[in-house]
């Protein structure tokens, strides 16, 4: 019986610089996926690239005193490498440069005029060069880019324009008839609330204010802009051909099961990129699931700020399954996920050295120790061994039924809980206690094999997400993976088997103190700053206090001088607390077009849970500074009573993110 297909892309990563940590993320997030669909039995096509034309190509290269077309030559390489590096199991690595790309949307473009989807109009309003986004004055945030928060420039321009509001009633209704099209929840009633009920505008789809990209065949001057040359990736990789000469690639994957991508480009994929399809007469992608970014612990990533990781970086340091267990397992599955150098080390530390590579190792030593590395299923059963051996033949189902829903991150905690039934196993059954008693050698003997046959289930699971040491494991202990139809029967590890006399460390636990002051001399600029002494966090914290009743009432001011307070309201999508303080909680809080950080003082009066989707008043524009050395770019506002409790303030009626308080 053939196997079912299963295509998945990622966005083409834009070949401006090199890929920070949140850049790689997603196409390791993607990976985990394929592999884990392989290993299930899908037909995988697993296609990645790279985004290589516009304005902001063409201004890097100046600047590097280079073509675009050596530019994105060694950047396009550059991002290969890195993925290469993070082990991910690509298919097909697609740049918009390729001839074959360059031709099909040529076709793509002058079959779209052709049928009047495409027409020739004038363009002008602010323009975000890094975004390639032109923007009306009502849609800018504080006069700069409403994606970005970026400086936008006034632009006008001769233009051809997709009739993008043509399809809106259909992607509207194709939406509501496919309530997994668009996932999380949250992002579709984004895109159905902000943009398409309101009414779409027309699309401008070509560029005459700078040469580097796909020429308009038919027009010279013009060139193709960004959504018709990059979207059309996931199709043209696949061979299509506007002319119905497609390749049978594309006969067999296409629709995608799953486009991959940022939350920040979920507009592009899923309004824009359908009303292409629709136009084009092609089918729709199956799903498009927008992730949440990966942060700074002091805020999202930025060269300027100096606070950018790098893959290569981190796996210099940590290794590649290290950097791919805490990118995957540490994102949440709709909030945005942090970053910091204290934070891997801990994680490290806690689940891989500890939970899984310590019970590697003792299990292997173990078993050497007493029968010199032979394990045998004596079949001495005890009822301690029913719970053990039901956590872990039920484990697949978990894991499945987390990755339907591209649950990654709780898939990795059902493995790892494996593991930890394990180690408790060993607690219960104290092998070294058994090993004193020649006459408990078969329950001894069956205690290490029911622990050897859990870990090569665990390991088998492991695969898709940490590959390399999935293969270490079941190579020292001399298995092959199990298929996914074996891993609900427990007992398929040969008895009388030989695991390796010489355990290698899977992962050596790290010295906190030594790695961060390696890390400091090596990457200055990146390294969160350390927490302030106890007794200068005591001052510093002093000041996020809110004033007691007593203290309110002030000089006046005038109206003006309110207005200077730009009050909006937020919605708090993360909160953790701030490690080492007692009064401390940092938010992530979106508000129109970005997401703030903030450190607040009401630890006492709401858990990190509680926080989480609050819609709350926020001052956004207050002077940035640190308070117990992590960055706070805002103030959330709280009422106190006499007593001295704190209450969030909110909106009466349900108000969105953004929303002006006057």
């Amino acid at each position: 019986m053939p196997k079912k297909p299963y295509y998945i892309t990622t966005a083409i990563a834009y070949t401006s610089g090199k890929p920070h940590i949140g850049n790689t993320y997603e196409v390791v997030l993607a990976d985990s996926i394929a592999r884990y669909k392989r290993y299930v039995g899908y037909d995988v096509r697993f296609q990645t690239g790279t985004d290589e034309h516009g304005q902001k190509i063409e201004i890097k290269a100046f600047e590097n005193l280079s073509t675009p077309k050596e530019f994105v030559d060694e950047t396009s390489a550059e991002i290969k490498r890195i993925w290469d590096l993070m082990n991910t199991s690509y298919d097909k690595f697609i740049r918009t440069t390729d001839d074959y790309h360059e031709k099909q949307v040529q076709k793509i473009f002058k079959k779209l005029y052709d049928q009047g989807d495409i027409y020739k109009g004038q363009y002008e309003g602010m323009y975000c060069t890094p975004c390639e986004s032109f923007f009306t004055k009502a849609q800018l945030v504080d006069g700069k880019c409403p994606d970005c928060g970026r400086e936008v420039q006034p632009a006008k321009e001769e233009a051809y324009f997709f009739k993008l509001s043509k399809y809106a009633d259909r992607l509207i209704e194709h939406i509501n008839t496919h309530p997994d099209f668009i996932q999380p929840e949250s992002r579709k009633n984004e895109m159905m609330n902000n943009f398409l009920l309101p009414g779409l505008q027309d699309l401008c789809v070509s560029r005459t204010s700078f040469k580097w990209g796909i020429p308009v065949d038919f027009d010279p001057g013009h060139i193709v802009y960004v959504w018709i040359d990059a979207l059309t990736n996931y199709i043209t990789g696949l061979g299509y051909d506007v002319d119905g000469n497609s390749d049978e690639l594309y006969h067999r994957y296409w629709p995608a099961d799953l486009h991959l991508i940022g939350k920040d480009i979920i507009r592009f994929h899923t309004i824009y990129w359908p009303c292409i399809l629709m136009a084009l007469g092609e089918p729709l992608p199956k799903q498009v699931f927008g992730h949440p970014w990966l942060i700074q612990s002091d805020g999202k990533m930025s060269k300027s700020r100096g606070n950018v990781i790098y893959a290569d970086d981190m796996v210099d340091l940590f290794g590649v399954d290290a950097v791919r267990y805490f990118l995957l397992h540490e994102m949440p599955f709709e909030n945005d996920g942090v970053i910091s150098w204290e934070l891997v080390i801990e994680r490290i530390n806690s689940e891989l050295a500890n939970t899984l590579g310590n019970l590697v190792n003792r299990t292997i030593s173990m078993s050497n120790k007493y029968f010199d590395g032979v394990v045998t299923n004596a079949g001495a059963h005890e009822p301690v061994d029913d719970d053990l051996k039901a956590v872990v033949t039920d484990t697949r189902l978990r894991v499945n039924a987390c990755m339907d829903k591209l649950r990654v991150a709780d898939a990795i905690t059902e493995i790892f809980a494996l593991f930890k039934r394990c180690n408790k196993y060993i607690d219960e059954t104290m092998p070294w206690a058994l090993a004193k008693d020649p006459e408990n050698a078969d329950r001894l003997n069956t205690v290490l094999y029911n622990l050897v046959e859990s870990i090569v289930v665990g390991a088998s699971l492991l695969e898709p997400y940490m590959p390399e040491t999935s293969e270490k494991i079941l190579k020292q202990l001399n298995a092959e993976k199990r298929r996914v139809t074996e891993l609900s029967n427990f007992g398929l590890y040969p008895s009388g088997n030989k695991v390796t006399d010489q355990p290698e460390i899977l992962f050596a636990r790290i010295d906190a103190p030594k790695m961060l002051e390696e890390i400091e001399k090596r990457f200055p600029s990146k390294v969160v700053e350390e927490e302030p002494k106890p007794e200068k966090k005591a001052k510093k914290e002093e000041k996020v206090e809110i004033p007691t009743l007593d203290a309110v009432v002030k000089e006046e001011i005038t109206i003006d001088e309110f207005s200077r307070m730009q009050l909006q309201m937020g919605e708090i999508i993360s909160c953790e607390e701030v490690a080492k303080s007692k009064k401390l909680l940092c938010s992530q809080v979106k508000v129109q077009g970005r997401t703030l950080q903030i450190v607040s003082g009401i630890k006492h009066y709401y858990t990190p849970e509680q926080m989480v989707g609050k819609k709350v008043v926020v001052i956004t524009n207050l002077k940035p500074t640190k308070l117990a050395g992590v960055l706070s770019e805002g103030m959330l506002l709280c009422a106190e009573d006499f007593d001295g409790n704190l209450a969030l303030l909110t909106a009466e009626k349900d108000m969105p993110a953004g929303a002006m308080i006057s």
